[in-house]
């Protein structure tokens, strides 16, 4: 488990202690089950980015808040040493017994009051055939750099190669995945109004 998972669930405790809140009412709130939100708490799992809006929100919280690491506030460089493990994200499939199927290099954790989340994403092999879609608020942005993906956006599967690209509202539901059995390595910015 990395490090960075941690920081996430315990972020998503404290903030919801702060607030007084209770796991019920969180889960109310977001539409996640009580189970969801404490195996992410607890660092059993951590989903895909919706559920983690979805809490956001339901903490009155930006996204970026959870991965925040410092307050710069002027111009926020990442140099491509920068992107180890240590500050890396891995999410599942959005459910807790899933395998991590991308792994997530934050580009801006250091800018504070941000509404757009660009990543670097390793999107790791899968033979799966079916993904439980979810939906947000917002917009995403997605450039493939190496590999081929496949995009289930509503009722259309879209499939990305080198080169390719994707602008999407968000509130469509869909999922993002290497195309069978393939691996791929995308830019992606996640525009989040708050």
């Amino acid at each position: 488990m990395s490090n960075h998972q941690t920081i996430v669930g315990s972020k998503i405790k404290g903030l919801r202690e702060s607030k007084n809140l209770s796991i019920e009412e969180i889960a109310e709130r977001s539409g996640l089950s009580t189970e969801q939100i404490t195996s992410i708490e607890n660092d059993q799992y951590l989903p895909s980015l919706g559920p983690l809006i979805k809490v956001a929100r339901a903490l009155g919280v930006r996204l970026g808040t959870f991965l925040d690491d410092n307050d710069a506030l002027g111009p926020v460089v990442c140099r491509a040493g920068d992107r180890g493990d240590d500050s890396s994200i891995s999410f599942s499939n959005d459910a807790a017994e899933a395998r991590q199927n991308m792994i997530y290099h934050s580009l801006a954790k250091q800018k504070t009051g941000r509404h757009m989340e660009p990543f670097v994403i390793d999107v790791l092999p899968s033979e799966e055939k079916s993904f439980q879609l979810s939906a947000h608020e917002g917009e995403e942005f997605i450039y493939v750099l190496s590999g081929e993906l496949a995009i289930d956006y509503g009722k259309e599967t879209y499939t990305l190669r080198e080169g390719d690209s994707i602008f999407y509202d968000s509130i469509v539901k869909h999922h993002v995945h290497g195309a069978p059995g393939q691996a791929a390595k995308i830019l992606a910015v996640v525009y989040i109004p708050f």
